[in-house]
């Protein structure tokens, strides 16, 4: 089914008729035709304008800004208290597809994808969290993205044992690892990047460090229901090996619709952006969590200088709970 029975299809029956009617069916099919026809032409320019920006940039972005795919879904990690309960198990995997808008354009322009395992750390249990973000493939001769981020964490504390980052953006690939050594309250980094061989050092570790992958699952096991909306929260993140200081807010309840028409009650926070290459600064990244046992991200919105970027929920597998908080359609 092309684009244009789509959009017949979903018409009032009274206005398919008005189309298909003697007064002219050609005619209105036609101007239908042309117009889809120029809304296709402006997603592309569009798409293309932002990735132009992007590739002229003057430097990479952070970890917290590559890839947009895959970060975006990490806004959560400004939470920093004990898990209450792992609302996520073995096996669980959720999908996201990701958007950028200009104006009133907007253009689908990736995919991600998070999954969780089990093994043993020695002689303790942990989780595999495992995330890839990847660019579609029509647009991969322009800016092809390749994303790859995995950590293991307690099974008890989801403090991370280590993680790596893995990623191809264009002409810009980086390689990091973070081994996370607690009786020497110590970090051991190792970095490669296209613009910096290989280096080997080590940055101390104080309380409640995380990763980037790690934290997205830890936040979800924290109990919002004790926050108030204006409450401010301070997270300590391990970004291109260095501690970052991260700021985030509550911002309350709300209803929230997908991509698919589906609205779902969850809870909404804010995130205090670092200026850059591509972000502003300012509080200008939001994500929307489901408020029941799972808290799922369903959706993230970022402005950035050109536009806006946007990460739809679109499927999960193997949840650990049924989920609740869907308010119809």
């Amino acid at each position: 089914m092309n684009v244009l029975d789509k959009v017949l299809k979903k018409m009032p029956l009274t206005d398919k008729n008005k189309i298909y009617s003697n007064a002219g069916p050609k005619r209105w099919r036609g101007w239908i035709t042309i117009f889809m026809g120029i809304w296709k032409k402006l997603n592309h320019f569009a798409t293309v304008a932002f990735l132009i920006f992007r590739s002229i940039s003057s430097k990479p972005l952070p970890i917290f800004a590559i890839p947009l795919i895959t970060v975006l879904l990490s806004v959560q990690i400004l939470l920093p208290a004990q898990p209450v309960e792992l609302p996520f198990k073995a096996g669980e995997k959720l999908y996201y597809q990701v958007a950028y808008n200009w104006h009133f354009v907007w253009v689908e322009a990736g995919k991600a994808e998070f999954l969780v395992d089990s093994l043993k750390y020695g002689e303790r249990g942990a989780y595999q969290f495992k995330s890839a973000g990847r660019t579609l493939t029509s647009y991969d001769w322009f800016f092809k993205v390749r994303d790859y981020f995995e950590s293991v964490a307690d099974a008890e504390t989801l403090m991370p044992y280590w993680f790596t980052r893995n990623t191809s953006e264009g002409g810009y690939k980086a390689y990091e690892k973070y081994n996370f050594d607690y009786p020497n309250k110590q970090i051991i980094t190792q970095i490669e990047n296209s613009n910096k061989p290989f280096t080997k050092s080590i940055v101390p570790l104080g309380d409640g460090v995380m990763d980037v992958q790690t934290a997205v699952y830890y936040a979800r096991s924290l109990d919002f229901s004790q926050m108030e909306p204006g409450d401010k929260i301070t997270f300590h993140l391990m970004i291109d090996g260095r501690v970052y200081e991260i700021f985030g807010r509550y911002l309350g309840m709300e209803h929230v619709e997908n991509y698919d028409g589906s609205k779902y009650r969850c809870h909404k926070f804010s995130v205090l952006l670092v200026e850059g290459t591509i972000f502003s600064g300012g509080e200008d990244l939001f994500v929307w969590v489901t408020d029941d046992r799972n808290k799922i991200p369903i959706l993230v919105e970022a402005k950035i200088l050109v536009g806006s970027v946007k990460a739809y929920f679109v499927k999960a597998e193997n949840l650990k709970f049924p989920m609740e908080t869907t308010v119809g359609k």
